[in-house]
């Protein structure tokens, strides 16, 4: 995997992944920036919950599971310190669908919190990661 950082000005940066995607990174006012894009420390948030959503969705459509919708609310708590890292990150798995039995979200929760989910378990080993999940029928 590769990603290259372009500076734009200020604390303005375009991402751009090896697969040819980009997204904009910016700060807010008080730290130089114009609050035109997602700060670096939201975008790992965004790259653990992704990476996790990822891995139970899958999971779930694997085992047969009639799943329509799937949220994930991802909620951290930083240090208050520089560097102002996160102390507590919680995945929240809102799953939706027909007959979904909680045996089998909660197993794709759990294999993905402790065997796929490369994001989750790397930042383990430095963060306390929370899991947990609701079922809506439909």
């Amino acid at each position: 995997m590769q990603a290259t950082i372009k500076w734009i000005d200020g604390v303005m940066f375009v991402g751009e992944t090896g697969s040819g995607h980009a997204v904009v990174i910016d700060g807010p006012p008080d730290h130089g920036g114009r609050n035109m894009g997602v700060r670096p420390m939201e975008l790992l948030l965004l790259g653990v919950g992704s990476c996790s959503s990822f891995d139970v969705v899958q999971i779930l459509q694997k085992g047969r599971n009639n799943i329509t919708h799937c949220v994930t609310e991802v909620t951290a708590e930083r240090v208050d310190a520089v560097p102002s890292v996160f102390s507590k990150i919680h995945l929240h798995f809102i799953v939706t669908g027909h007959d979904l039995k909680p045996a089998a979200v909660e197993r794709a929760v759990k294999l993905s919190a402790e065997k796929y989910c490369s994001a989750s378990i790397m930042l383990s080993k430095a963060v306390e990661i929370t899991h947990d999940f609701e079922i809506i029928e439909v």
